[in-house]
């Protein structure tokens, strides 16, 4: 099957662990892959949230009222104090950097290599990495950002299991990807990816 079929299968995470392998060493490489890939990441996360649910009952509503007046004397009214506000606050904070940022977690082969990204509200970014053996000698793991249009940067050097501030902001629609390069890191990737998530 043609590498580029594959797209959607791997937005939902439709894939065997070595279709998807082969896939994330192909996305590196591939522009137009990147993009359909964000796109389709979009509309994945959508389908989540497109069922549309059956109107209730009219007699429902009624039956829900009715019970809550028959309770009513049970009721203890609350009185509003700013450190609620404040919470309340914190808290959509802290949901608004889950959910703006992502965190991937993808175990590959039997090692149990785990990569997540997380990407900040500010679209600073931190790499972990754990399971990953150190480089060899004369090697280094080089991160990478790849933005939807353009070509790959550096992100930033590391030797194995640890926690890498990506260099510089992470773009929209951009990938982060890890290879292994010569010590000292490169300009530009030289061997297909060990990792890769759209960010």
């Amino acid at each position: 099957m043609d590498l580029h079929d594959l797209t959607a299968a791997y937005a939902l995470d439709a894939l065997d662990p070595d279709e998807a392998e082969a896939y994330e060493r192909h996305l590196g490489q591939c522009e137009e892959c990147r993009e359909q890939l964000a796109e389709l990441n979009g509309a994945a996360a959508n389908l989540a949230f497109g069922a549309v649910a059956p109107v209730p009952p009219a007699r429902l509503r009624v039956s829900i009222l009715d019970a809550a007046a028959a309770e009513r004397t049970s009721v203890v009214p609350l009185v509003r104090r700013r450190w609620v506000a404040r919470g309340v606050a914190v808290a959509a904070a802290a949901a608004a950097c889950v959910v703006v940022g992502l965190a991937v977690s993808l175990s590959q082969s039997a090692s149990t290599r785990v990569f997540t990204v997380v990407v900040g509200p500010d679209r600073t970014a931190t790499l972990q990495v754990s399971g990953l053996s150190a480089a060899p000698h004369g090697k280094t793991y080089e991160a990478w950002v790849i933005p939807k249009t353009g070509a790959a940067r550096p992100a930033g050097l590391f030797d194995g299991s640890t926690t890498v501030k990506l260099d510089g902001r992470v773009p929209r629609n951009a990938i982060v990807a890890v290879t292994l390069e010569r010590a000292g890191g490169v300009n530009a990737p030289t061997t297909p990816p060990i990792f890769s998530t759209p960010a």
